[in-house]
């Protein structure tokens, strides 16, 4: 879950996402751009990501204003399927296989607004979990940043009306998945393709496949380690955060290598192992090699 961006214009739309943790930026017209709006964008949520499972029926949220001015968001459900390149789409429909989780949240407040280096907390509670078959559903939280009004006293400065000009103002939305899983997982993983590339620029990188099936999403992290010929390891390449969401079967993930004096990217092995997030005692979720 990497942050990530999506820019909007009224007039031509680019969408940049990934997994965990979505970071909206849109601009509409007439507003200007400038730093004041900009530091709208300085919201920070605890946890990343929301999953309801075995006895969990109340959970918190904690949003912190780091930013240097007032922030005002609203909240709301949205949609998404991951492609297979990690990337998000929004949709209203969920796809073969996807369920959605909204109707069964409750959550309040749906508006907050934060003096800086203030905080509130969301509290999310699940609903009639029991009319609910086997499996997993999955909607964003959105915190989407309202745009403040003009301070009084503040006009328009007139211009030459035979000019045409566009004021751009950026408005800030977050999300984080919001996940109920019921029954026992059958998912499993394998990690396939694993591919090395130089680039001409001189940066090494792996290319690979996350392979999924069964009933349930997969979260955690991507380490990559260097075996030399002596058995010796080298930390190459970490990413952190990766999801691979259902319905999809697979993910394909670039992660970039690191260039170490020792390693030698001619000979030895590479093996790349994929863990689940934990503070004490990680699970291993899949692993694979590559000899070079």
């Amino acid at each position: 879950m990497r942050n990530s961006t999506i820019l909007f214009l009224q007039l031509s739309k680019f969408k940049i996402l990934s997994a965990g943790l979505t970071l909206l930026l849109f601009f509409s017209f007439p507003i200007l751009f400038n730093s004041h709006v900009m530091a709208q964008g300085n919201l920070d949520i605890t946890p990343k990501r929301i999953v309801f499972e075995g006895q969990k029926r109340i959970m918190e949220v904690k949003l912190v204003n780091v930013g240097s001015d007032s922030a005002n968001y609203a909240i709301s459900f949205k949609q998404f399927r991951m492609t297979e390149e990690g990337a998000f789409q929004e949709i209203t429909t969920p796809d073969l296989g996807q369920n959605f989780s909204d109707k069964n949240i409750r959550y309040f407040p749906r508006s907050v607004l934060l003096a800086p280096n203030e905080s509130q907390v969301i509290k999310l509670q699940l609903l009639k979990s029991e009319l609910l078959e086997p499996g997993e559903y999955r909607s964003h939280l959105y915190f989407r940043s309202l745009t403040p009004p003009k301070a009084l006293g503040e006009e328009d400065i007139k211009k030459d009306s035979s000019l045409v000009s566009i004021k751009l103002s950026p408005i800030f939305g977050i999300t984080i998945p919001v996940i109920i899983r019921k029954g026992e997982s059958t998912t499993t993983l394998t990690i396939t393709d694993v591919k090395f590339e130089k680039a001409d620029n001189g940066i090494s990188k792996l290319n690979l496949k996350i392979n999924r099936t069964g009933n349930m999403s997969a979260y955690g992290d991507l380490s990559v380690l260097y075996i030399d010929t002596k058995g010796k390891e080298y930390k190459i390449g970490l990413s952190q955060g990766i999801a691979i969401y259902s319905p999809n079967s697979f993910r394909n993930i670039k992660i970039e290598l690191d260039n170490k004096p020792l390693v030698d990217y001619k000979k030895g092995t590479i093996r790349v192992l994929f863990s689940s997030q934990s503070e004490t005692r990680p699970q291993k979720l899949a692993e694979a090699e590559l000899v070079l």
